[in-house]
């Protein structure tokens, strides 16, 4: 019998509305667009706006995209997992509010955390239930509105991050395609670098932790900097190694998409050259859980069928790792 992977099937993303630009940024906060640009790569943000509107708001437009276009029902839904550090609230999941939301009746859902990594972590979960035969059809969905954790009068986070989601369904193949392999890693002594301060058990919200702005996200940027600078490129690096790939062997690399100059470091630690990079933090900015999802619905209509592709991710937590894929499917 032939060994089941998981293979992406679909790929669907949604970004709000709204677009804040780098100048618009520059009304609010002692910065440039110059500034912003070298440092980052990023040129504008997509932010989601109103009341009430909540990350799942997204991951429900993400999902109903990906079932329309892969022509699937509700109902198939075997489990939906959603990786995200902006719930719409501590309980329930905003993976259960998708859920119900779609009119997925069969499946169970839940919310994985693993700040930036976290779609790649939710991959790897949901490919396990496809592998082992248990499951014919799981979404794993990224989706973060970092907009409603963000201090927009500090100019070196707000410069950062966006909205958006990212929606992908899995399903079992044959074919020597899918989820081949990964490498997952995490360190704790990385949380006094990148964290929100207040809002969890250790410290609950109060009126002291609100004026005292910690609720929002704390980082230490360049500290950070070097930590994914090396681990990213690293992970991308030993998962090639592994499986005895070359940068010649590598369709695309899907990198998270916080900084162009990480990006750049891990392109280069790999072999990989630049126009084999997907890319569009230009575009959205960092969306956490959504950045890699977002990148393959992009440039979904340039992937063809037995592309190796690395996902490569790094976050808060610290958490980073690496995935291997083989494209399961031509351009529709």
């Amino acid at each position: 019998m032939s060994k089941i992977t998981a293979a992406i099937t679909g790929v669907q993303g949604y970004v709000p509305d709204y677009i804040l630009t780098n100048q618009e940024l520059e009304k609010m906060v002692d910065t440039t667009d110059e500034w912003i640009t070298t440092r980052t790569g990023i040129k504008e943000r997509h932010i989601l706006k109103g009341e009430n509107q909540g990350t799942s708001v997204m991951g429900i437009e993400a999902v109903k995209g990906l079932l329309k276009k892969t022509n699937t029902a509700p109902e198939e839904i075997d489990l939906l997992i959603c990786a995200t550090v902006t719930p719409d609230m501590v309980f329930p999941a905003t993976a259960n509010i998708i859920a119900d939301a779609i009119g997925a009746t069969r499946a169970f859902s839940y919310d994985l955390g693993a700040a930036c990594s976290g779609f790649l972590f939710a991959l790897v979960t949901g490919a396990q239930f496809i592998e082992t035969g248990r499951y014919k059809k799981v979404v794993v969905v990224g989706a973060d509105k970092m907009s409603s954790i963000v201090d927009y009068s500090e100019r070196t986070t707000c410069i950062i991050f966006g909205d958006g989601a990212g929606a992908v369904l899995l399903e079992p193949t044959t074919e020597g395609v899918g989820i081949m392999d990964s490498i997952l890693r995490t360190d704790g002594s990385g949380a006094q670098y990148l964290h929100m301060k207040a809002g969890g058990s250790r410290k609950p919200a109060s009126a002291d932790t609100v004026a005292a702005k910690e609720h929002f996200v704390y980082q230490e940027g360049s500290a950070v900097f070097k930590f994914a600078v090396t681990n990213m490129a690293d992970v991308s690096a030993e998962i090639m190694e592994k499986n005895g790939l070359q940068g010649k062997d590598v369709s695309w690399l899907v990198p998270h998409q916080a900084n162009k100059r990480i990006i750049d470091a891990t392109a280069n630690r790999m072999g990989v050259s630049s126009d084999k990079v997907m890319l569009n933090i230009h575009r959205y900015g960092n969306t956490t859980s959504g950045t890699i999802p977002l990148c393959l619905w992009d440039y979904e209509q340039q992937l063809k069928k037995g592309d190796n592709i690395i996902l490569a991710a790094f976050g808060g937590g610290f958490t980073w790792g690496s995935i291997w894929v083989k494209w399961a499917y031509d351009p529709k």
